[in-house]
Order: structure tokens, then sequence, then C-alpha cells
């Protein structure tokens, strides 16, 4: 094919709400010689998409281009990219510089979809170092699902002290990084407990791994159920995707030493928070935050998903013209796992 000099992309004019996510044709920029031009093919959402487009994101450049997660087909390389050819599958890493290594401000500032102009779009050019190899047995709906809630449940599983089969992982929800948490944890050889407010949800969850089935909704103190289950010892790594809403009934489920990694806010910020750190202190809790990781963790995480064939968990897929509905169907929060927008035209 020819190398396009347009492409057709999503913006958000103002970040007031999905009604402000616009359909524009713009201008696509030569490859650099250390860039690789990819023909998008799928991408997917996280809730950090609704936060984006509804003006509660911070560092969020102006008219961003936005969403971070995408897999595609290279059609163009520079002059100087070695190990991509034409027609590769591919992904691009969250933050496209971070390659290994700590997080900082000058990584930061090249995530996609933020910062930077993001995935939602039919072309785009990539440095040849923020790529990954996508798995031959994914497809690239599949494939579009990892760069962010995948890798952020296997840094947040496999970080500093990384899960070891036989211990118990606590997972909130039945979101994009809890479900890729529970499979991770599940072929890695740990127990999961998964929480959510619907017995339909977890009974998905039992299929994918979940040993023990907690509705929060039934047992508000699901944190007292989950050290039951455990014999009174605790949780050894909670994926804590609530925040402040739910952080003290996660310091009370995990054990003496135990995990708890930050992934998000969804149980809301105006909590009182006075007394969580003595709490921590009293049980010598590590708590960690996690933002996403790299791309050699994402390279980790695709050998994982090839060793078990393991498929990720997507919702329902939506066409390029009807980003808006994707995004509604995920802020309704009635999906389970990802919510993937197809951008390829057939």
């Amino acid at each position: 094919m020819s190398i396009p000099s347009k492409t057709t992309e999503y913006y958000i004019s103002k970040p007031q709400g999905i009604d402000n996510l616009i359909l524009r044709e713009a201008p696509l920029a030569p490859s650099k010689s250390t860039e690789v031009l990819v023909k998008i093919h799928a991408v997917s959402l996280n809730y950090r998409d609704i936060a984006a487009v509804t003006g509660n994101y911070p560092g969020l450049k102006d008219e961003p281009v936005p969403c971070s997660d995408m897999a595609g087909e290279v059609i163009a390389v520079g002059s100087e990219v070695k190990g991509w050819k034409k027609g590769d599958r591919v992904a691009s890493n969250f933050a496209v510089d971070h390659v290994h290594g700590e997080i900082t401000k000058e990584i930061k500032d090249t995530s996609l979809g933020g910062a930077i102009d993001g995935t939602l779009t039919r072309y785009k050019n990539f440095p040849a170092h923020a790529l990954v190899r996508v798995p031959e047995h994914l497809t690239y709906e599949e494939a579009a699902t990892l760069p962010c809630a995948a890798v952020t449940a296997w840094n947040a599983l496999l970080g500093p002290v990384p899960l070891k089969g036989g211990d118990t992982v606590l997972v909130q929800g039945t979101g994009g990084v809890s479900i890729f948490a529970l499979q991770i944890a599940a072929a890695m050889g740990a127990t999961v407990i998964a929480t959510s407010s619907s017995n339909v949800k977890l009974q998905i969850a039992k299929k994918l791994g979940a040993t023990h089935l907690i509705n929060y909704k039934e047992t508000p103190d699901w944190d007292q159920e989950a050290l039951k289950l455990t014999g009174g010892r605790g949780v050894d790594h909670i994926v804590e995707i609530g925040g402040p809403g739910t952080l003290d009934k996660s310091i009370s489920a995990a054990r003496y030493g135990g995990w708890v990694h930050n992934i998000g806010f969804l149980a809301g910020v105006n909590t009182d928070l006075s007394g969580l750190t003595l709490k921590m202190l009293h049980k010598a809790i590590v708590y960690r935050s996690v933002l996403v990781g790299t791309r050699y963790q994402f390279e980790d995480l695709n050998r994982l998903l090839v060793a078990r064939q393991i498929h990720p968990v997507i919702d329902k897929v939506f066409s390029f013209e009807q980003a808006k509905d994707a995004y509604q169907h995920l802020l309704s929060q009635k999906h389970v796992g990802k919510v993937v927008i197809k951008v390829a035209k057939d």
C-alpha cells in the first residue's frame, strides 16, 4: 500500500464530556528515521480515557488524540530502524520512552493519550523502541487490550517482590486490570479471591480461575471474609482499584507485610484517610502505586500469555464510528474485562 499522508482521528475538543470527542481528518507527518508507521487495527479503552474526556485527568495536553492502547500492522519503517519490517503485528507501550527501569517525569510525559497524542487514529508513527511484537495466538482486538491494563496488572504482581505459587491475590471488581490480574495470578499458581457487586460477574471470574468469590453488597465486610478465607493470615497481594474509598478494607484484608498495589480511584477520592498510615505501619503493609510499566515488562507478560495461551477477556467491540458508544459502555460499568474499538476497515 502507498504511504498515507493523512489520517482520520478523534480528538478531545474540550475535556467536558464524551460529546466533545470529535472526529476529523488530520495531516500525517512523514516518519522520522527512528520511527515506525503503524496502521492501527484496534484500540481498547481504560477508565483513564473516561477521566481524560471528562476533565478529571491531570497533565492532559490541549486537544489531545485520546487512548493509550492499540495493536496494528507495520506499513513503513525509518531508515535507522532495525528489528521491524512491513507486515509485523505490533502494540505500543503505554509510555513510549519507558523501555526499562523506574518511572521519571520525563518518561511519564511520553504517555500516549495524555501528555502526548494517543492512538484513537487510523495511522500513527511510533518510536521503534516503544513497540512489542503481538503474540501470534491473539487477534488485533485482543492484543489492543494489553498495553495499559495487562501491563499494570503484571507490574503489580511481578514487581519488587514477585508473586509466587501458593500466594493469595485479591482483585477488586471485574474491570480490565482486575481481570488480567486474576488471569496472571491463576496461571502462576496463586489462589485468587475476586470481589464484585454482581453474582453474574463473579461466576465469570470463577470460570477464569478465581477460587473464592465475594459479593461486597451481600458481604459489606469483605475484608473480614477475606481474612477468614485465608485462615486469618491475610492476603499477600491486593490489587486496589477503588483508591481511598476501599483502601481501609484492603489494609484490613492484607497479611502482615503484605502488598497493596494502588491502581485507581473508582470508589472515590473524598474519603477520610486519617489513621490509615498508623494502620499500615502496625501491619507493616507495603503500599505501592503502580503507573503501568516498561516495555521489558510488556515483553515478559507476552511470554506468559504465549506459554499459557491466555486470551484477554473482551466485553464488547465497537466500530471506529461508534467510539462515543464505546466510551458510554465503559462509563456504565456493565462490562467484564475490556471494551475495544475496531479501527481498521475490513
